[in-house]
């Protein structure tokens, strides 16, 4: 059941004891939780708020990077298995205050590195619509629980698609708002400068409620913007009249599976008549295929400084050793999973001084390409718009991918221009492909979050795929 619809006092409080049982059921079925929260002075607080809040008795999950006072948060990370915060995140506190019931933290790939959920050492996410196949990552445990009816809402973080992949892969909503849009303060950090606080919903109205509710400066976190929130929900028509959207043609040539281009040249014939103004656009092959390197070099050489604390010493889950260089060594290597050694060493590698120039500064120069490309394309449009992935949910084996192909650099991963840019974007359902969603993406102008959720309405409107869920037996 959607937020919105959830007005009756009684009936929440029976939605939170039923999302807690589902919720510990499905762990055979979706290994989606971390840790479970215990609620009942969360039900005594509520018992102090206004009946009016637009999250009160509402059951929630948070992804595991989400800092929240005495409850084990470890980022899906053996070294973090014993770290328990000290503090609330900032949009802990503001869901708490807004009445919203925290029910478990959800599990996520290794510090957020991956785009799978196979990573996190409680083992790997399953899909609730087909559970041999990946929820998509690094946000796949929230993503699992919402697709699954289990909670209406579910917080993420997107860093290159880390929320609006996933929700292509789970039918859902996953809205990535502006850069400095919602407080970071107490997000366990992968890249900085391209770190997001997302989340998912099951309807565009109920992403919009959200936004209102998480938006807003937020002195701890000095990028949140000072910028006055909007009403989104009042904001959100769904009228298409006028509006002009732009298909990104280079995502629609690379796509091999001709069922999900149907469906889209479907939805846009569909938005045509509805009156929205379409055209499209072909940006620089080129620099297109240069997104997902220049994604990991950045990605990879923040990710090592931010992380460079998780030593055994300073922070994180200590293993014993001679001297401090012997813990240090022997905390990391069993604390941390040789993927994200890797991708530690790649980035420590991309900060020498030496490499600098040659990597880390210019795949920063690229990306600075790369958004004044997607800023032209915008320039006398709404939205930008392309199917969020070319293909449903893959298996757990994985499949056979030509990593140089467009296919793989431009169509899987052209939504990390919306972190390089920081501009705000949605994904929501499209279509379903044996029976298994897939998600189109809609990117809008920086700060233009009440324009790009009235068109995602109109879209929601049209495809009528509006608070889907898998069924999953318990």
């Amino acid at each position: 059941m959607a937020i919105l619809e959830l007005l009756d006092r009684d009936d929440k409080l029976l939605l939170i004891e039923k999302a807690l049982q589902e919720a510990r059921k499905s762990q055979d079925k979706l290994n989606a939780v971390v840790s479970f929260v215990e609620v009942e002075e969360q039900l005594a607080y509520l018992k102090t708020l206004d009946p009016s809040l637009p999250f009160y008795g509402i059951p929630i999950v948070l992804k595991d990077n989400v800092s929240t006072k005495g409850i084990r948060t470890t980022a899906s990370s053996r070294i973090l298995d014993n770290y328990i915060p000290v503090y609330d995140a900032h949009i802990v506190k503001k869901l708490k205050e807004a009445g919203a019931i925290l029910i478990a933290k959800t599990s996520m790939d290794e510090l957020g590195m991956g785009g799978t959920n196979l990573s996190a050492y409680t083992g790997p996410v399953l899909n609730p619509y087909d559970s041999s196949r990946i929820s998509g990552g690094s946000s796949g445990g929230s993503a699992a629980l919402v697709a699954a009816g289990i909670v209406p809402f579910g917080i993420g973080s997107d860093t290159g698609d880390s929320v609006r992949k996933p929700a292509s892969f789970c039918g859902l909503v996953g809205m990535k708002p502006s850069y400095g849009r919602i407080s970071r303060y107490g997000i366990i950090p992968y890249a900085s400068s391209l770190d997001h606080v997302a989340y998912f919903t099951r309807s565009v109205k109920d992403a919009a409620l959200a936004l209102e509710v998480l938006a807003g400066r937020d002195d701890n976190d000095t990028s949140s913007s000072f910028l006055p929130v909007d009403s989104y929900l009042e904001k959100c028509s769904g009228n298409l009249k006028g509006k002009k959207i732009v298909i990104l043609q280079n995502v629609i040539d690379s796509i091999s599976d001709q069922r999900i281009v149907d469906a889209f040249e479907k939805l846009i014939k569909d938005m045509k008549e509805a009156g929205a103004l379409i055209t499209s656009v072909t940006m620089d092959r080129d620099l297109l295929r240069a997104g997902l390197g220049v994604y990991y070099v950045i990605a990879n050489c923040e990710a090592s400084a931010n992380h460079s604390n998780l030593d055994g010493i300073r922070f994180g889950k200590q293993e014993s050793g001679e001297n401090v260089e012997e813990v240090m060594i022997n905390s990391r290597t069993k604390g941390l999973s040789a993927y994200i050694r890797k991708r530690f060493v790649i980035g420590a590698y991309g900060l020498l001084e030496e490499n600098q120039d040659r990597l880390f500064k210019k795949a920063q120069r690229v990306r600075r390409k790369l958004v004044e490309a997607l800023k032209e394309s915008l320039k006398d449009a709404d939205v930008i718009i392309a199917p969020a992935s070319g293909k449903v949910a893959t298996k757990l084996e994985g499949e056979k991918v030509d990593p140089l192909s467009d296919e793989n650099l431009i169509c899987e991963n052209h939504l990390v221009l919306g972190n390089f840019s920081g501009y705000p974007s949605i994904t929501l359902p499209m279509c379903l492909v044996d029976g298994l969603p897939v998600g189109v993406n809609l990117t809008a102008n920086a700060f233009d979050e009440a324009n790009l959720f009235s068109i995602a309405f109109g879209v929601e409107q049209i495809t009528g795929l509006i608070d889907l869920k898998a069924e999953v037996k318990l």
